[in-house]
């Protein structure tokens, strides 16, 4: 299978063409997001792809760090941040489970929150970034993620995506239910305090996790 960010390299240009599929859903995911966002925040955005959503809850943090895995994707981003003017989010190539590694290291405080749209299942070692993830959150700090949970799509989905993978039509996804997804975030050192399905024909979980 071909690499993870090449694949995604290779798919920026198209990906970033591409509509909304579901605008109501994403709307809903950025005001569910947005109303536990401060403008005083540090948010920490993992596979932020081609920046749309950084760049509109941008206005509701303080400062916004987000990432991706591809280096094409993160170049659209900053065009589009470069173009919109938007000067409080910065755009990093770096794997999921290494961001933000960085400017803690610099001695920045702990992100106030984390937020992985559309990626958790996409992840080769998803309690292992986690994990990561949860040590960059300051005590009480929230991890927001809206995931696809596969298995509850039917059993014509696996084979699918295998066929799809075999021609290097799909990168690498994790086949989680909706009960995996939310105990495997508890497990990782995280108390669920809201959790939604947006949209639910697609059974796309969308979860506000605290640190605990």
């Amino acid at each position: 299978m071909r690499r993870q960010d090449d694949f995604w390299d290779k798919a920026a240009r198209k990906y970033a063409a591409s509509p909304i599929r579901n605008e109501a859903a994403y709307q809903r995911t950025l005001e569910a997001t947005a109303a536990h966002l401060t403008p005083q925040d540090r948010v920490l955005e993992i596979g932020c792809g081609t920046g749309t959503t950084a760049l509109r809850l941008a206005g509701h943090a303080g400062r916004y760090l987000g990432t991706d895995i591809s280096g094409e994707m993160i170049a659209i981003a900053r065009e589009r941040a470069a173009a919109a003017g938007v000067e409080t989010v910065d755009f990093q190539k770096t794997a999921a489970s290494e961001a933000g590694r960085a400017e803690l290291a610099a001695g920045a405080p702990p992100f106030d929150a984390v937020l992985a749209f559309n990626l958790l299942h996409l992840l080769e070692d998803l309690p292992g970034t986690l994990a990561a993830l949860r040590e960059k959150l300051k005590p009480g700090g929230l991890l927001i993620s809206k995931t696809v949970c596969l298995k509850n799509w039917g059993w014509y989905i696996r084979p699918l995506v295998t066929a799809m993978q075999l021609v290097g039509k799909a990168p690498h996804v994790g086949f989680l239910s909706i009960a995996e997804l939310d105990r495997t975030i508890v497990d990782a050192g995280f108390r669920i305090v809201e959790a939604d399905l947006l949209p639910a024909s697609h059974k796309a979980r969308f979860v506000v996790a605290q640190k605990i």
